[in-house]
């Protein structure tokens, strides 16, 4: 079994500093006599938002086993891209935070037109463990649909890697018969992922991944100890799982998931 919990504490933690540094070096910029401006404004309180996320994070992905946050995290995709989206649609449209702060209720509202084929995602080009934060987060920070545009967000640099490994593995094999490189560079991938994503893969994906890579086979010559595959199908296996694998995918198995 992959120890994904005690591997992430520290990932957390230092996410969790991470953002309440920048916080806090923007409230101290801030604090003089000259009015903070709406974007100043704007990165402080997301950033308290993601250091409060990320604490919270840590301590859901401390208390769950793997198999538990793979639930979890099924139960929290429907809710942004499954049935228990869709079913509840005009409330999530209409929900607004709890707050008079005029940034947040822009930003709310540009996740709502966005997601709704209005205008852009106002989480767009955040990375990957911030956007995460915001899309598993239930705490009420963020709504519904800028869970759902964090999510969305994600999904689309997810294909942008997918596309780019997927060519580079077809070139490494033309060139060497090989597909080591592109074994060791979805290794690579999967280990930065934060723990609820790592949760939606198989379990042994990545001591499966190592084996691969030590083996160092010739799909073309078939130069190595053990068995080769073929090359086609060990890509499209590897690319058919993980959290944003398939996105219609990802929805129609939320009809099976227990909404807790």
């Amino acid at each position: 079994m992959i120890d994904i919990t005690n591997n992430t504490t520290l990932y957390n933690s230092r996410l969790a500093t991470t953002t309440i540094n920048q916080y806090q070096a923007v409230t101290d910029t801030t604090s003089t006599t000259t009015p903070p401006s709406p974007t100043t404004t704007t990165v402080s309180n997301l950033a308290r938002q993601l250091s409060e996320a990320a604490n919270l994070a840590e301590t859901r992905d401390a208390s769950l086993s793997r198999n538990e946050l793979a639930h979890k995290a099924k139960t929290l995709i429907d809710q942004l891209i499954g049935n228990s989206y869709d079913n509840n649609k005009l409330q999530h449209d209409n929900e607004v935070p709890n707050t008079d702060d005029p940034e947040l209720l822009a930003r709310a509202k540009q996740a709502t037109d966005f997601v709704n084929g209005m205008g852009s995602n106002p989480f767009k080009g955040m990375s990957r463990d911030q956007l995460s934060l915001i899309a598993y987060d239930e705490s009420g920070s963020f709504t519904i649909n800028e869970r759902r545009a964090a999510w969305l967000e994600s999904y689309d640099q997810e294909e942008v890697w997918r596309r780019k490994v997927v060519a580079q593995a077809t070139d490494e094999y033309n060139r060497t018969g090989k597909l080591t490189n592109f074994f060791t560079e979805v290794l690579n991938h999967y280990k930065e992922l934060p723990a609820i994503e790592q949760s939606q893969y198989p379990e042994d994906y990545e001591s499966q991944l190592q084996q691969w890579i030590d083996l160092d086979f010739n799909y073309i010559t078939h130069q190595a100890e053990g068995k080769g595959s073929n090359p086609t199908s060990l890509i499209e296996m590897l690319m058919a799982q993980g959290a944003y694998a398939n996105k219609d995918a990802a929805k129609t198995e939320s009809d099976n998931v227990e909404v807790m």
